[in-house]
């Protein structure tokens, strides 16, 4: 006697709202359930990847008309150039989904996985939701910096989904996700080089559960990610997660989660004046996506002739990517005819620095606690100039408001 086969197994999601919310506050279910879910190529990029490739480009559309790029003097680009730039970006943005998604599936037999070519655009769509999602900030470009880190969170839960779906045994499943996000960071810059190039005339003048993780993978070119502390961002991130996740169960999202600190009060440890330079304008803002929030304050400075912006981030609970980042060891180095720049840990701190003599225009930045970004960003005599202006946030006081 013929027998009805069993329902296929759907999302326990209401809808691409839903997944969102799932994939990014409750990730290793989520990920169990979108592998047994039946899915084509298609219907992926149908039903998932246009739609929220969408977000980043059409919020920087509209951020750009609104706000304009820059400090002091602030730069609008035009409606052609804006609308250009979006739809290069939105172009690049799908062609980047697929070319991973095969770069992924053509890897998993090198790291004992299984091809699986649907399963592959599974892995990348759904861990670059994050980063998708993260484009709304791109309406307000002084939060610009919230976008990134949920790119980071992309390579957190491909960190996650790669092993899983694409069945790599325990043992190789980590070198298997570490090329894999070296791979999607390659990608990234080419595709941003190839944006940036595209667009100029118009413009104008990314986890193994149980065991402990030890030791480091050399990269090719210099540098090393440590695997100890790689494994330890993510498991500050999956906290983080897990009480977004509670709060949300409880029905007071954000109660349980890294709330981020009031805007007024990072403001005030913006100076009035101080190193030589004189405040001139001061805003702040904070705002929130997919139930994770951060805040920011900016302070425009003039010393004579030169000009200078000060800023403080709140990253909230995204700060645990700030970790994910102090993982990859990489020191990077440049040096040109009239400058130099420079990357890497300082105190314990990751730092950026970049200086043109020619422009004499620098910028400055500096994780605190793992969650805080003070940045400086303008023209003066020299680096330090800038650096001094960055000195007079008290970063004592962040760590304590990170306690």
């Amino acid at each position: 006697m013929a027998t009805t086969p069993p329902p296929a197994p759907t999302p326990a999601t209401g809808g691409i709202i839903d997944r969102i919310k799932n994939i990014l506050l409750s990730p290793k279910p989520e990920w169990d359930r979108i592998d047994a879910e039946p899915m084509t190529e298609k219907g992926i990029f149908t039903g998932w990847v246009l739609p929220l490739a969408a977000i980043g480009p059409v919020a920087g559309l509209i951020g750009s008309q609104l706000f304009g790029y820059g400090y002091g003097v602030v730069f609008k680009p035009s409606l052609l150039g804006s609308l250009s730039f979006a739809i290069v970006c939105y172009v690049l943005a799908v062609i980047g989904v697929w070319v991973l998604a095969k770069i992924v599936d053509w890897l998993a037999p090198n790291f004992g996985g299984t091809r699986n070519p649907v399963s592959a655009l599974k892995v990348v769509a759904f861990s670059y939701t994050a980063s998708f999602v993260g484009g709304i900030f791109g309406l307000v470009p002084m939060l610009g910096i919230l976008g990134v880190l949920f790119g980071l969170y992309s390579l957190y839960l491909l960190y996650l989904g790669l092993p899983r779906l694409m069945k790599a045994p325990q043992d190789k499943a980590l070198g298997y996700t570490v090329v894999t996000i070296l791979c999607a960071i390659v990608l990234y810059i080419v595709i941003g080089a190839i944006a940036t190039t595209a667009t100029a005339s118009f413009m104008g003048p990314a986890m193994l559960g149980g065991a402990t993780t030890a030791g480091s993978v050399e990269l090719p070119g210099g540098g090393s990610v440590d695997l100890g502390k790689l494994e330890t961002a993510a498991k500050q991130m999956e906290a983080n997660a897990n009480a977004a996740q509670a709060a949300a169960a409880a029905g007071a999202a954000g109660a349980a989660t890294v709330k981020p600190i009031d805007p007024n009060a990072l403001q005030a440890l913006l100076p009035t004046a101080a190193a030589g330079w004189n405040r001139t304008a001061i805003e702040s803002a904070s705002a929130g996506a997919a139930g994770v929030a951060g805040s920011n304050a900016k302070g425009d400075y003039s010393r004579g002739d030169d000009t200078a912006q000060l800023s403080v981030t709140d990253m909230g609970a995204m700060g645990g990517l700030a970790a994910l980042g102090s993982a990859f060891n990489v020191q990077a180095n440049r040096t040109t005819e009239t400058g130099f720049e420079k990357t890497g840990q300082v105190d314990g701190r990751m730092t950026t620095e970049k200086w043109d003599s020619g422009s004499r225009h620098g910028e400055y930045s500096t994780v605190v606690a793992n969650r805080f970004v003070v940045s400086v960003e303008g023209e003066a005599d020299s680096l330090d100039t800038l650096k001094a202006l960055a000195a007079t946030v008290n970063l004592g006081t962040l760590e304590g408001m990170a306690k």
